[in-house]
């Protein structure tokens, strides 16, 4: 009866054009799961690539909703058992020639992430029929340091980083941390006052095939050693200097995760969602391994990180029963061979 129920269950996937939202509506629907799905512009002709790629589209809902307009997603979310909130902004910097950037930030990034995550809570809200929302987070929000600026060995969900220190620092990826840091922090806070069932996945470094026709953002970062694309190398760099080493999750394990965690009536508050951590030396010895080129870039600035690599615990998770499936290995080897079918990367030579 239970699994009857289950598959019977609707489900709402917000930014389902993405990286994590393309993969997480072609699982749902491989479960047998209803899904609707919302996207900006149905119209996109990208979007006829993902729906070539989703299976069982005879359950699959394609909705218009626009973060930014109160009400947008109240027929979305109609109907549905719970939604996966995974829109989001992926701006990582700002240039403001004129002006002051931190007025420019809040109002042109932070608030609108924020506003557009009440919008949808507050559709949830209308809705009677949804039981529990999963929003997805980032391992940007967390740091390996401690107040006195110590190094953690082990990284939980504790280990947040502070808004100040964000603000002040502006390292590399800066934007794009202070706004699911704050948009995270006001959505518990309108869940916790509303009754809203909200859970967080913690989201560490992406990696593994992607569905999109555009590269995402999490592959050119973990690729930029191989492609020496500067912005990205820049964030891959502030992130080994903040967190002590890089944390990884594949695709498909981060979107069963939001699955399992949707599902477990026992999850509550956070968790990280990270399969496995390593140094940027050993990330790069990866890379080099599966894509051998004489252009890798291993300046890592690895006297920033700690001598000891702090790990990037995913206990809670796994105390909740949920298990992963995918190595480094094959994170680093489905990264790059997707990257290369996309012609990202050349093709590498016999």
């Amino acid at each position: 009866m239970e699994d009857l129920k289950k598959m019977n269950a609707t489900y709402c996937v917000t930014g389902a054009n993405g990286y994590i939202g393309s993969w997480l509506v072609k699982l749902l629907l491989q479960r047998g799961f209803m899904v609707h799905a919302t996207v900006r512009d149905p119209a996109n002709k990208r979007l006829l690539h993902l729906l070539s790629m989703w299976t069982g589209g005879d359950r699959l809902r394609l909705f218009k909703a626009d973060l930014q307009e109160e009400g947008s997603f109240d027929e979305a979310v109609k109907g549905c058992h719970g939604v996966f909130h995974v829109a989001a902004s992926m701006e990582f910097s700002v240039n403001v020639e004129n002006g002051n950037i931190e007025n420019y930030v809040q109002s042109n990034i932070i608030d609108p992430a924020i506003n557009g995550t009440l919008n949808l809570l507050k559709s949830c809200l209308k809705s009677k029929s949804v039981k529990k929302v999963v929003f997805t987070s980032s391992i940007s929000t967390l740091t390996a340091k401690d107040s006195t600026g110590k190094w953690r060995h082990v990284v939980d969900e504790t280990g947040q980083i502070s808004v100040d220190h964000v603000w002040n620092s502006k390292a590399s990826g800066w934007v794009y941390a202070l706004s699911k840091l704050l948009t995270e922090e006001a959505a518990f806070q309108y869940a916790n006052q509303n009754g809203i069932d909200l859970v967080s996945v913690i989201t560490a470094t992406v990696a593994g095939a992607f569905l999109t026709p555009t590269v995402p953002s999490s592959i050119q970062v973990l690729l930029s050693p191989i492609t020496g694309d500067s912005k990205y190398f820049s964030i891959l760099s502030a992130v080994n200097a903040r967190m002590g080493s890089i944390a990884l999750v594949h695709i498909e394990d981060i979107c069963n995760a939001h699955i399992f965690l949707m599902e477990h009536t026992k999850a509550e508050g956070k968790y990280i969602c990270c399969s496995q951590s390593c140094q940027m030396t050993e990330l790069v010895d990866h890379l080099a391994d599966d894509y051998p080129s004489s252009k890798i870039q291993r300046s890592t600035g690895q006297k920033e990180g700690c001598s000891i690599p702090s790990e990037i615990s995913s206990k809670k998770l796994r105390d909740l029963g949920f298990n992963y499936k995918h190595d480094i290995k094959d994170m680093i080897h489905e990264t790059i061979a997707c990257s290369v079918d996309h012609s990202f990367l050349p093709p590498m030579r016999k």
